[in-house]
């Protein structure tokens, strides 16, 4: 009892900001937690970890079938309109899942935080690591896609020099789900109802995306620039230029920085309140 009082004791202590060389220092555990974070998502499932590309891919043909050719939604020139829908599912399922996983740290962790000390961040950045791995398989994927369309004569696959910022634009997704997930976690410790709402939520903000439809619908008009102020919405844009072409995508650089000025003040919120509940989430949990 002394020692878990001890323990309990650092962590009311803890400080308020980003502390680097700490996490550094926990790299091992955070190592550990991914491992057991991505095994424990597919553990006594039948298919395991193919879920990982079971489920983007169905959600693919579903968005191919319904918005690309039943509503026409997809205004992608050239370019297959299975490919423009798969890069834009797996980037969002990347995005969604670590906020999804991120907003509920408190109080699915509640236990392990309440009997030893280590930095708490380290359970919604482990969270969000272990998405990573889901993410890499999903990406592979598509490249195969890719490479396969590429030899289908009729298509036009422009893909480009901007397919190399690929890696900026996970780990700025990463920021975005993670700042936006542990503000959500910091917030149920005490309103529990906000945990009914990410998953609405997150539905919401996807059709706030140009995931199911093409950004070219809008033009150049006011809701154009609303959707561009979303801050995954020149990710997604981006990532479908550089990989597609100009046919799928867009480059737009004020309002990329614009998001990336977003994703930091959101990431920045996110610590500064996840550190301050989790020195007094055990009396509230």
């Amino acid at each position: 009892m002394k020692q878990g009082k001890y323990y309990k004791l650092i962590s009311s202590e803890s400080r308020t900001s980003f502390d680097f060389n700490e996490i550094w220092k926990y790299r091992d555990l955070i190592g550990l937690l991914v491992k057991r974070e991505f095994v424990s998502r597919y553990k006594q499932t039948i298919l395991g970890p193919a879920w990982a590309v079971i489920q983007p891919l169905l959600t693919t043909v579903v968005f191919t079938f319904v918005f690309g050719n039943v509503a026409g939604l997809a205004n992608c020139g050239a370019v297959p309109t299975f490919l423009f829908y798969m890069c834009g599912n797996i980037a969002w399922q990347f995005f969604a899942g670590c906020l999804n996983e991120t907003s509920n740290t408190f109080i699915a962790n509640s236990g392990t935080m309440g009997k030893v000390y280590f930095p708490r961040l380290c359970m919604p950045i482990s969270t969000t690591l272990s998405q990573l791995i889901s993410f890499g398989i999903q990406s592979a994927m598509f490249l195969v896609f890719l490479v396969i369309y590429l030899f289908i004569p009729g298509y036009q696959i422009g893909i480009n020099l901007f397919a190399l910022m690929a890696p900026l634009h996970v780990i700025q997704m990463s920021m975005i789900g993670l700042g936006c997930g542990i503000i959500i976690s910091a917030c149920t410790t005490k309103y529990r109802d906000l945990r009914f709402l990410v998953g609405f939520g997150v539905s919401l903000w996807m059709y706030g995306t140009p995931v199911a439809y093409s950004l070219d619908l809008f033009g150049t008009g006011l809701i154009a620039k609303l959707i561009k102020l979303n801050p995954m919405t020149p990710v997604i844009e981006m990532m479908r230029y550089g990989f597609l072409g100009s046919d799928a995508g867009s480059v737009d650089w004020l309002f990329y920085g614009i998001s990336w000025v977003i994703t930091i003040i959101l990431l920045a919120i996110g610590v500064k309140m996840f550190n301050k509940v989790e020195r007094t989430f055990m009396d509230t949990v």
